[in-house]
This record gives structure tokens, C-alpha cells and sequence, in this order.
């Protein structure tokens, strides 16, 4: 009985997401919006500035501020 309520969800969230998936309409990036002035892109260098040097910098200055910062007793 447990398998046959398993492979019953299995088969509707097979048909659900197919069914999303056909009825889905395409993203309508192409077409231009009123007002819409994209800029130039970005370097290979600003995106790895970016996102991979930013976050890792920001992680490490709020690191070290806690670091710094803490207050409780040392353990010996």
C-alpha cells in the first residue's frame, strides 16, 4: 500500500512539473521596456571583484572585528 501511494505522488509531481514546464512562456528579455538604458558590461576582472573578492573581504572584516571585539574571558 505505501509504495503504491509513493509512486502515485511521484507520478503527480511528474505531471505537475511537466506541465509547468510546457506551459511556461519564454522570459521576454529582447524586447526593450520603456525607459530601459542597460549600461556596458562588466570586466571579467569587476565581476570577480565583484562577487568572489567582495564577499570574501567582507567576510573577513566582520571575522576579524568579532575577533577583535570579543569580550569574554580567555580559557587558559
Amino acid at each position: 500500500m505505501d509504495k503504491k501511494n509513493a509512486l502515485r505522488a511521484g507520478a503527480v509531481a511528474t505531471g505537475t512539473t511537466l506541465m509547468m514546464l510546457l506551459m511556461s512562456s519564454p522570459a521576454l528579455a529582447l524586447t526593450r521596456d520603456d525607459g530601459d538604458d542597460p549600461g556596458s558590461g562588466l570586466s571579467l576582472i569587476d565581476t570577480l571583484g565583484l562577487f568572489v573578492g567582495a564577499p570574501i573581504l567582507l567576510f573577513l572584516v566582520i571575522a576579524g572585528l568579532v575577533m577583535v571585539l570579543d569580550k569574554s574571558k580567555k580559557q587558559v
